[in-house]
């Protein structure tokens, strides 16, 4: 009791008569309501109902086999989501550390110096002046009293740096599946363009042959004939750039899978096809802010850079470290297990920073500086992420109407094409008209594959924007809830 009462006293003492100063040191940043991003006239328009966030297996809703085959793939062997594991890991060792740094250490030293003790120094003759063995046995204890919260502080700051790694495995996953489907997309895109190329090309070929009938039978000259036939070797020509990039989206989709090109080989034409209609949570604003991995896992760096700061704080005050060893001491070995070579002993160590040239200021202020970082970041998270649902809503929108009127003006140039054929099957048109009917029609079926590739595009960024199934429970950090500062 004492003891305690001594160092309880020194430590008062030390602290009233003032510890280095912290005075004018704090952060600046004020991490971001989340409702005070307004959205709600913006999606306005959009088509808000009761529909779900996305699930953890979003890509099934395609219906498309071989594309839940490449995400399962994709998911038990990716190098990046090792990758992710293994920063999982490492932040859960430093927690760990962070957590044994609070409790006390105990160590074991056994140690035989030959040694020569001076004639002048504390040991009189005959011992001084003779070289003898020094032999130790010894356990110490060490524990440092955390009065002021330092280490508990520092656990909590390596805790939420392990929670944020946890969701940033699951934002590395999120990243990788709507990489594989952004890439399987861009495959049904090139396949769609390569059926309307092999349309034109059949398209080219037939009226080829219709020209030559009619050179055969003197109605038209060889001038039209070579420009059908010039027609065919640029159709030809854009049939085998579609190739190469059919088969450079299989290359990016093994290199996701995290194998080599030989396994793009085996991928085989999609399936897959958008969702219809796309509908929005209608708690979206609300809600976006814990479906989202990444805004998440920057609220936990947020609690973690708090916990930093007050760390960085503690270490103004006073340190109180608690020794204590127990052992055995004697000159040779044949009496060091004896009784008499017993010693032991225990005491308080208290350490106080009076003048250490702004180290701990310095530390204090940077500490500080990561947390508006963090802050800062939090903040364009929150907008970023809105921006980006409503992005996504705004382009499916207008590809909808795109599509309606596409549609309508496919028709219109296929039956453009269909007259002018006839009239020129029928010797009432020419060749030239033929010419001009073609361009349109080829140009709305490549404008059709882009929109229907774009809208699977979208599609799959929408459910990224919205988290990806990302699932919120235990994962908010409370001290945020409320915008809260250290």
């Amino acid at each position: 009791m004492t003891l305690i009462r001594s160092v309880a006293a020194v430590a008062l003492a030390a602290l009233l008569a003032g510890c280095a100063s912290m005075a004018g040191i704090a952060p600046q940043a004020t991490p971001r309501d989340a409702a005070r991003i307004d959205g709600a006239r913006t999606l306005a328009d959009a088509n808000l109902s009761a529909a779900s966030w996305p699930k953890a297996d979003w890509w099934t809703s395609y219906a498309d086999p071989q594309l839940d085959a490449l995400m399962s793939e994709a998911l038990a062997q990716s190098p990046t989501l090792a990758v992710a594991a293994a920063r999982t890991r490492k932040a859960i060792a430093a927690a760990a550390a962070a957590q044994a740094n609070r409790g006390p250490r105990v160590d074991g030293t056994l140690s035989s110096t030959r040694e020569r003790f001076s004639k002048n120094a504390i040991y009189p003759p005959p011992l001084g002046g003779s070289t003898q063995t020094v032999n130790s046995l010894q356990a110490t204890l060490d524990w440092a009293v955390d009065f002021w919260g330092r280490d508990r502080e520092a656990y909590e700051a390596a805790l939420g740096a392990r929670r944020a790694a946890d969701v940033d495995a699951y934002a590395a996953r999120l990243a990788l599946s709507t990489g594989v489907a952004l890439a399987y997309a861009e495959l049904q895109h090139a396949y769609l363009q390569r059926d309307v190329a092999d349309a034109m090309l059949r398209e080219r070929e037939a009226t080829l042959k219709l020209t030559r009938d009619r050179v055969a039978a003197g109605l038209d000259s060889r001038i039209e004939q070579k420009q059908a036939e010039a027609a065919l070797p640029a159709t030809r020509e854009q049939i085998a750039a579609l190739d190469e990039r059919i088969q450079l989206a299989r290359n990016a989709l093994a290199a996701l899978l995290g194998a080599g090109p030989d396994r793009g080989l085996a991928i085989t034409r999609p399936t897959a096809s958008a969702l219809a209609p796309v509908a929005l949570p209608s708690r979206v604003p609300a809600e976006l802010l814990g479906r989202r991995p990444d805004i998440v896992a920057q609220r936990w760096r947020i609690e973690a850079a708090g916990h930093a700061i007050a760390s960085a704080k503690a270490q103004f005050y006073p340190n109180v470290n608690l020794v204590a060893f127990v052992g055995l001491q004697a000159l040779g070995g044949a009496h060091l297990l004896n009784a008499a070579s017993a010693m032991l002993g225990a005491g308080p160590a208290v350490s106080l920073p009076i003048f250490d040239a702004g180290r701990l200021r310095a530390n204090l202020a940077s500490t500080d500086a990561d947390y508006d970082i963090a802050v800062g970041q939090y903040n364009q998270l929150l907008a970023d992420a809105m921006r980006d649902v409503v992005d996504q809503i705004a382009s499916l929108q207008s590809v909808a109407a795109q599509r309606k009127e596409q549609q309508q003006a496919l028709a219109t140039a296929r039956e453009a094409l269909d007259l002018a054929l006839l009239r020129y099957r029928e010797g009432l048109g020419n060749y030239l008209q033929v010419l001009s009917a073609e361009q349109p029609l080829f140009a709305e079926q490549e404008h059709e594959a882009d929109l229907r590739a774009r809208e699977l595009t979208l599609s799959v960024q929408l459910v990224r924007a919205l988290g990806g199934g990302f699932d919120p429970a235990g994962t908010a950090p409370a001290a945020l809830a409320a915008g809260g500062t250290p």
